[in-house]
């Protein structure tokens, strides 16, 4: 059962630009952070990662670091809008040990929901580990439909579950009520991650803020895990503004910034990203201040 915090990792280059090396130390650092903060796992090369800008050899090498390095739970984000490149960097992953796949409704081309069905099913016929939806249409312009969720779900035994991130109650509602109380719901988002847990027993959330804070956002889950919605509730109010303030910009451009204002060497950005304005890092900066963070940068 995949339950609690599950931290969508950043990935630390060694400066901005058209394609800047990935600093292996770093990355080591930063998934030691979130094994001392006792998190459930770690999401390696999702968009948080900025699995785009990623060679195959770079996603592949990723995979295989978190495994050594990680002492929790590791997903691997090997989704694709090509079915065969999904499957190929599924099966590496499967092979190195990873605990489970994320995998993103393909982008850009939009298949229908009977190609959706298809390309899944092929992943999940192929690579004999847990699988994980992954529903973003903010991203990629196609929403897997609870129906076909469903249908996977009942299909293959290894299809077990969803990072919801397409912000829709009338979504969550469905996804719930077709996909039944054994498919598991992981929050997309960290600002829903509250009521989805609440209303709709979801298990968790695959957290952008957990880079940061990774021991607090798994507290935050455990509260839900145990039934505690009222305390949930006041450290979600507390919370709130820092899981607004990192989306003020494209993910992950806020939480690199916030970290490395933090002293937390995430790195610089491979193009097209790149740092944000010294307005919105401000911004960034004062939400920082206001959780009490040490502020260094």
């Amino acid at each position: 059962m995949l339950q609690g915090c599950y931290t969508a990792i950043v990935t630390p280059f060694r400066s901005t630009g058209v394609k800047p090396e990935v600093d292996v130390e770093a990355y080591r650092e930063l998934v030691e952070l979130q094994n001392s903060a006792g998190v459930s796992g770690v999401v390696v090369a999702g968009t948080t990662g900025e699995s785009p800008v990623l060679s195959h050899e770079e996603h592949r090498d990723l995979i295989s670091m978190t495994v050594e390095f990680a002492r929790c739970q590791v997903i691997a984000g090997t989704g694709s809008n090509c079915t065969w490149e999904a499957l190929e960097l599924s099966r590496y992953a499967a092979d190195v040990g990873a605990d489970a796949t994320l995998q993103v409704c393909p982008y850009y081309n939009k298949p229908n929901q009977e190609g959706l069905f298809r390309h899944f099913s092929e992943i999940a016929e192929k690579v004999d580990i847990p699988h994980v939806l992954y529903n973003i249409p903010g991203r990629s312009a196609q929403s897997i439909a609870p129906e076909t969720m469903a249908r996977l779900s009942e299909e293959h035994s290894n299809i077990i579950g969803v990072k919801e991130a397409s912000g829709s109650r009338e979504v969550w509602r469905e996804v719930r009520r077709l996909c039944g109380e054994e498919f598991v719901i992981l929050s997309g988002n960290d600002g829903d991650t509250l009521e989805l847990m609440r209303e709709h027993a979801a298990r968790g959330v695959v957290s952008v803020a957990s880079n940061l804070m990774p021991a607090r956002i798994q507290r935050f889950v455990e509260l839900g895990l145990r039934g505690d919605f009222g305390e949930m509730e006041r450290e979600h109010e507390k919370l709130k503004e820092l899981f607004e303030v990192l989306f003020i910009d494209t993910n992950p451009i806020p939480v690199k910034e916030a970290m490395r204002m933090c002293g937390m060497p995430a790195g610089g950005f491979r193009l097209p990203l790149c740092e944000t304005s010294q307005e919105k890092r401000e911004s960034i900066k004062q939400v920082l201040l206001k959780l009490g963070m040490k502020v260094v940068g």
